[in-house]
């Protein structure tokens, strides 16, 4: 999973924060439709929803909001 490969070595974020955090990943990667974890995409949205979070976002509805709004343009 391309998020939990992010988060391995970063230490920014707390055990509930990573449970909110793979919520808005797989809430994002479903309004996206997009299915296949192997897909270079995925990792993409992995690297926005963590940006997002480090920006002070917790919320996972909110995270999954913002991050489907950037991706969409």
């Amino acid at each position: 999973m391309p998020l939990q490969l992010r988060l391995k070595n970063d230490h920014s974020f707390g055990p509930d924060d990573i449970v909110s955090l793979t919520t808005a990943f797989k809430a994002t990667l479903s309004k996206l439709g997009l299915a296949d974890r192997s897909d270079p995409i995925t990792s993409e949205v992995a690297i926005l929803v963590i940006d997002l979070a480090k920006k002070g976002e917790r919320d996972p509805q909110k995270l999954c909001e913002q991050a489907v709004s950037i991706l969409r343009g």
